[in-house]
């Protein structure tokens, strides 16, 4: 099966040749200043301005307001938004229907009591990205190198295409893959040698690690 895969947290134009080099499929940029890979308006303009054609380039928010959001979507040419803070199905929809943009939401998951809330949000988003819920106090809701049980996605269907993330490594993706069945994964600190800091030849290797597995989701006993 093909795998795409999304390299979140990039910085450089660097980052963002080494993205389209490996062949990944969406490019992830930061909004969130509590975070190593926030990025400034005027940095993420220059960076999806030279993106190559094709590459999906994603806007990773924080319970932004309307006015950040309209400040970010007219500075920056992109193709999704992705909303990763407490925002309800409400929200999501009065997002879609200002910006005419796609949206997918982040939901975090640490035990199966987290996955009631992903039915509903899939009413809503055009896409679901399922990572690990942070731990308590944390200051970012994701990029904190973090897994959860992926048994937990095992035969599980939503009404969104939906993307896998947290903890993902070059080293664990392709069995992350084999056991969830997930045709998309995310990954940012995975891919880095220090906090905010992309490793090109890590990108490749998970690209490949990713979009290398063969056949489906193996049986659990």
């Amino acid at each position: 099966m093909q795998v795409r895969v999304k390299i979140c947290g990039l910085r450089t134009a660097a980052d963002v040749a080494a993205v389209a080099r490996a062949g990944a499929g969406y490019a992830g940029f930061v909004f969130f200043p509590k975070s190593p890979r926030h990025l400034t308006l005027e940095a993420a303009r220059e960076l999806a301005l030279g993106a190559p054609d094709g590459l999906c380039k994603v806007a990773l928010t924080v319970d932004a307001d309307d006015a950040a959001l309209d400040a970010l979507v007219d500075a920056v040419p992109l193709d999704m938004l992705q909303l990763h803070g407490l925002e309800t199905p409400e929200r999501v929809a009065a997002v879609k229907a200002r910006y005419g943009l796609p949206v997918m939401k982040a939901m975090g998951v640490a035990g199966e009591d987290d996955l009631a809330g992903l039915m509903e949000m899939s009413l809503a988003a055009d896409q679901l990205l399922i990572d690990a819920k942070p731990p308590k106090g944390a200051d970012l809701p994701g990029g904190n190198g973090l897994a959860f049980d992926w048994r937990l996605l095992v035969g599980r269907k939503w009404l969104r295409p939906w993307m896998l993330a947290g903890g993902l490594t070059p080293d664990n993706v392709a069995q992350a893959v084999r056991l969830t069945g997930a045709r998309q994964v995310d990954v940012s600190s995975g891919v880095e040698s220090a906090p905010g800091v992309k490793d090109a030849g890590r990108i490749a290797a998970f690209v490949e690690a990713a979009q290398g597995v063969k056949g489906g989701v193996p049986i659990l006993r």
